[in-house]
């Protein structure tokens, strides 16, 4: 009697287990696909342009630095391969001690567009980075129609700035900025690096996507092109001054504004080498994809059980669901269960295949990038990175500490 009961009490918790799973995973999963099928009508990645005539001097182009010797030249490079719808490239230096400064200096004597500039001390309530972009504003000229701040660890490629100016012309965007594509290098990166990429993947349209809502609207401050009006009306970087996200605050208080903001791919204009290594990658990358300072606790926290539900569970789901299906447990629900975690590993492995191409190839790292096929297996300590970054705000970013205020 008693082996009875214990038996219907399990094939209860099975059945129960199995028609939770059902519901929450389902509703995720439909979310889940209601954004990767706009994909499919998505903008094409934009390909680099020659500047036209009516392109003169459109555009200031600001670069914060701090720190950043071992790094900027290829991005100084680049700038200075773009055409003469550049006017001025204003480096912005937060005090650097490493010999950034000189490289700037060096570049600006082969081409008079480079300027080097030191921000004010930073002030309460600001983070660095945005400090130093709206600096950068306040100094550049007010002949130029469009402001683009560039990253010191990106590689722009020659044609961006006009294929990017082009591009938000035709669209009619009031700011756009572009997905980039990765230069990874150590197995440890081409492991985790694109499973954090695909949290972002799960919870945002893709890069092309039009017409996104204001509180969903994606951007990336390695490559953010924005009209000087509009950062008029904005007082600048203020309103993104305390965030650790700053490019997403910034572009959606323009989409709630009014303003047409953009966000699309731009993996054949430039390239971005962010972090050295795995552990770089989970404590530098990891502490801002939350994007909290953006959001609503209730985003924030949906987003996580999103994510939680049609990422980083499937996998192992799919096994411990198909061992109760082979102890003999036969439930229309748990089959039902197991088919939809099987269909989310489906997508998942899928995925790779799409944003590959958002990922620099070198022959010399072919075997390391090989893991990049294994990323899904990382995808549980990615979300779980997600996780306690929502939990806690930064006390160092970006070479500089931060008090708990």
């Amino acid at each position: 009697m008693l082996m009875e009961f214990s038996i219907l009490l399990n094939d209860a918790f099975i059945a129960v287990f199995s028609l939770s799973l059902l519901l929450f995973q389902g509703t995720a999963t439909f979310i889940l696909l209601s954004r990767l099928l706009k994909g499919a009508l998505r903008q094409p990645p934009l390909k680099p342009q020659s500047a036209h005539p009516s392109m003169l001097g459109k555009v200031s182009v600001v670069v914060p630095t701090l720190n950043e010797v071992e790094r900027i030249t290829p991005c100084l490079e680049g700038l200075g391969q773009q055409s003469y719808e550049v006017r001025e490239i204003l480096v912005v230096d937060s005090h650097s001690q490493d010999g950034t400064q000189e490289l700037v200096k060096t570049a600006g004597l082969k081409d008079p567009r480079f300027r080097l500039m030191t921000d004010e001390p930073l002030p309460s309530g600001w983070v660095g980075r945005p400090w130093a972009l709206h600096n950068g504003f306040l100094a550049s000229s007010p002949r130029s129609e469009w402001v683009l701040g560039i990253d010191a660890d990106t590689q722009p490629q020659r044609g961006l700035v006009a294929s990017l100016v082009k591009a938000a012309e035709e669209e009619g965007y009031d700011m756009v900025s572009l997905s980039p594509q990765f230069i990874l290098k150590d197995a440890g990166e081409w492991w985790l690096q694109p499973a954090l990429l695909m949290t972002l993947l799960y919870r945002f349209d893709s890069a092309g996507v039009r017409n996104q809502t204001p509180d969903r609207v994606m951007a990336n401050g390695q490559c953010f092109l924005s009209r000087r009006s509009v950062l008029d009306v904005l007082n600048g970087y203020s309103c993104a001054a305390s965030s650790f996200c700053d490019d997403v605050t910034l572009a959606r208080e323009a989409a709630k504004r009014g303003f047409k903001v953009g966000f699309l791919d731009g993996k054949n204009l430039i390239r971005v080498r962010m972090y050295e290594g795995i552990k770089e990658t989970w404590q530098e990358w990891g502490r801002s994809l939350d994007l909290k300072d953006a959001a609503s606790p209730p985003q924030v926290w949906g987003d996580l059980a999103l994510l939680s539900l049609t990422q980083a569970s499937p996998l192992f789901l799919s096994i411990i669901l198909g061992c109760f299906w082979l102890l003999g447990y036969d439930f229309l629900s748990l089959e039902l269960a197991i088919a939809l975690n099987l269909l989310l590993v489906i997508i998942r492995f899928a995925l790779l295949f799409a944003v590959f191409p958002s990922y620099y190839k070198n022959k010399s790292l072919f075997f390391k990038s090989l893991l990049f096929w294994l990323s899904p297996l990382a995808d549980t300590l990615a979300v779980l990175r997600i996780l306690l970054s929502s939990l806690q705000t930064p006390k160092q970013w970006r070479g500089r500490s931060y008090s708990n205020d």
